[in-house]
């Protein structure tokens, strides 16, 4: 048995496009908090801006679904990824507070292209072991955040945010220019003559599926992990700043977790390739509940290796949940890929826009300790739960 997880061309082709879109927002992005802080943005104001972030990508999925019936999904794809461009210009040219917003909305915009349409076509390609090739989707970041961070933090240091906007406006172009030539041929053409009216009917199949009582509860455990998710993406950094951490031993952290987690993401992968979606879901869920609990728990006393180690965990759950869930959709909903795409693209989004805007209100009155317990709770209760009725069914048919 191989040691790597088989990838097939077309999967391998989407995480290295994958890699480079990381890459070159993930120079500025661990970073952008502070880089708001400096520019005198308060907690509430972080909040909203990544609101203003996810919540086009919701909005904009389910008609980003719609045209990818009639224009190459790979095409879209490629200019989401310029768009991310086009937002380190704006932030290079730092524009009047509405600009910046409207810049942010465009930022979510060019996400739903590029991710609606790039798992749409795995859908659409109907891949082996869908779980598998997602988890190779999802473990892209991990690998951009092994190094981008690094390389973003030693030009900030030396030149700016200016340096690492540029360079990030460079590296999109390069990722444009890549998926147009290694994608688009092997993605061939996926148009049909589906209409806005049939469409319509397609995400009303999907929903449908979704909300049946057997899939439903493993939907709504995995949205509560990317809630989760949506308040560490946003607040995390600032929460080892409020503990006494420097800047240097938070770009060192970042970098070594990512690092780190490479080999660890090839094991989730192996894992999760032989277990089933809801198992999946909710083993995740689980283990990521565990982990957050422990960090909220015990964080007045935790040191650096502690954190670490609990955030490891806390990845390593959240790979395994999010594949499982788009596997899971993918598989009972295959007949509509680009329809259940835009859906499987929409609960990231609204789940990390709510993350961050409850944490923009509940950090004060609360603290970041009780917000980790909380939803560390909710996961796992809901994650035991999840577990249970799946293995009770395997039990029950066999």
């Amino acid at each position: 048995m191989s040691i790597i997880p088989k990838i097939e061309p077309i999967t391998r082709d989407l995480t290295l496009s994958h890699i480079f879109l990381m890459f070159g927002y993930k120079l500025f992005s661990v970073y952008f908090p502070l880089f708001l802080v400096a520019k005198n943005f308060n907690l509430h104001q972080i909040g909203y801006t990544n609101f203003l972030i996810y919540l086009p990508i919701a909005v904009f999925a389910p008609l980003v679904g719609f045209i990818n019936h009639k224009v190459n999904p790979a095409i879209l794809s490629a200019i989401g990824i310029l768009g991310y461009g086009i937002y380190a210009l704006g932030m290079i040219l730092f524009p009047n507070l509405w600009v910046f917003y409207l810049l942010q909305i465009i930022l979510g915009i060019s996400a739903a292209l590029f991710f609606v349409s790039s798992r749409a076509i795995i859908m659409a390609m109907k891949m082996e072991n869908p779980d598998r090739s997602f988890g190779w989707f999802y473990s892209a970041p991990s690998y951009a955040d092994a190094i981008a961070p690094v390389v973003g933090a030693v030009l900030i240091w030396k030149f700016g945010f200016v340096a690492v906007f540029g360079l990030s406006l460079i590296f999109q172009i390069f990722n444009t220019i890549f998926y147009l030539v290694r994608i688009k041929n092997k993605v061939g053409d996926l148009k049909d003559q589906t209409t806005l009216s049939q469409s319509a009917n397609n995400y009303s199949q999907v929903f449908q599926t979704v909300k049946n009582k057997k899939i439903l509860p493993y939907i709504l455990i995995s949205f509560l992990v990317l809630i989760g998710a949506g308040f560490n993406n946003t607040f995390f950094v600032l929460f080892l700043k409020n503990i006494g951490w420097s800047q240097n031993q938070i770009l060192f952290f970042n970098s070594l977790l990512s690092l780190i987690f490479l080999p660890i993401s090839i094991f989730a992968i192996k894992k999760i390739q032989n277990a089933k979606s809801e198992i999946n879901i909710s083993n995740g869920s689980q283990i990521v509940g565990f982990f957050s609990i422990l960090l909220g728990g015990f964080s007045s006393i935790l040191n650096f290796f502690t954190i670490f180690l609990i955030m490891i965990g806390k990845s390593f759950g959240g790979l395994i949940t999010n594949s499982g869930r788009s596997g899971f959709l993918s598989k009972r909903t295959e007949n509509v890929p680009e329809e259940s795409a835009a859906v499987d693209t929409i609960f990231s989004p609204l789940a990390t826009a709510a993350g961050s805007l409850l944490g923009g209100l509940l950090i004060g009155p609360l603290g970041y300790p009780v917000i980790f317990i909380l939803f560390g709770l909710f996961m796992y209760i809901f994650g035991y739960l999840g577990r249970k009725s799946a293995v009770d069914k395997e039990s029950n048919l066999s």
